[in-house]
C-alpha cells in the first residue's frame, strides 16, 4: 500500500469535509474510524496489498458525497473520488473498481464480490457494536438538523427497528465479531418497542 498516497488523499478528504464539520456523525472522523474497519476486514479475509490501497482509498472517499446531497449521494462520492485519482494518474481500472466499491455503499445494493461485501459490512459496523443506541441517536439528531425537521421517537425508532430487523453481514469475520451483538441490539429494540406502546 502506497502511505504517501494515502496521506494525501486523508488530507485532501479532510479539507473536503471541513462543510461537515457541524454534523453529528459523518464528518471527517468517521471516515477515519470507518476505513480502520474497512483496513482491518480487508487484512482478516486475506485480500491483498492492492485490494487493501483501493479499499482504503474508497473508506477516505466515503461519505464525501455529503457535501452535494444528503440523501442518495453515493453517485458523488464515487465521482469525487474517479476526478481525484485520475488528477494523480492513478490506474483506471483500479478507479473502477473502488469507484464500484463505492457504489456498493448504496442501502439498497447487494455486494458482488469480497471487496463490495467488506464495504457494506464496515460501512454498517454500527449496528453490531455497543455503541450502537449513541451512534443511531447521533445520525436521528444530524437528519434532524439537515432536513430541518423534528423526527418522533415512535417514527424513529420503527425505522430502527426495520434497519437491524433485516440487516445481515457478509464477511465470515464481521459475523463472527458482530452478528451476536447485532442480535442483541435487535432484542433491545424491540423490548423499548414494547415499552413504547
Amino acid at each position: 500500500m502506497d502511505k504517501a498516497l494515502i496521506s494525501d488523499i486523508k488530507k485532501y478528504v479532510n479539507y473536503l469535509l471541513i462543510p461537515l464539520e457541524n454534523m453529528y456523525y459523518h464528518q471527517y472522523d468517521h471516515a477515519l474510524s470507518v476505513m480502520e474497519r474497512w483496513i482491518y476486514l480487508a487484512t482478516m479475509e486475506w485480500c491483498s496489498q492492492d485490494e487493501i490501497e483501493m479499499i482504503t482509498i474508497a473508506a477516505l472517499f466515503h461519505d464525501t458525497g455529503f457535501i452535494i446531497e444528503y440523501d442518495n449521494n453515493e453517485t458523488f462520492w464515487a465521482k469525487i473520488a474517479r476526478n481525484y485519482l485520475r488528477t494523480i494518474l492513478y490506474p483506471e481500472e483500479k478507479i473502477k473498481t473502488i469507484q464500484e466499491i463505492i457504489l456498493a455503499t448504496a442501502p439498497s445494493a447487494k455486494p458482488k464480490n469480497l471487496l463490495e461485501e467488506i464495504i457494506k459490512d464496515a460501512d454498517m459496523d454500527n449496528l453490531g457494536r455497543e455503541d450502537f443506541f449513541d451512534i443511531n441517536e447521533k445520525i436521528k439528531r444530524e437528519l434532524e438538523l439537515m432536513k430541518n425537521i423534528k423526527i418522533k421517537d415512535p417514527d424513529w425508532h420503527h425505522a430502527s427497528l426495520d434497519i437491524v430487523r433485516w440487516h445481515v453481514f457478509y464477511t465470515d469475520t464481521q459475523i463472527k465479531e458482530r452478528n451476536e451483538k447485532l442480535l442483541k441490539n435487535l432484542e433491545e429494540l424491540k423490548s423499548q418497542r414494547v415499552s413504547q406502546s
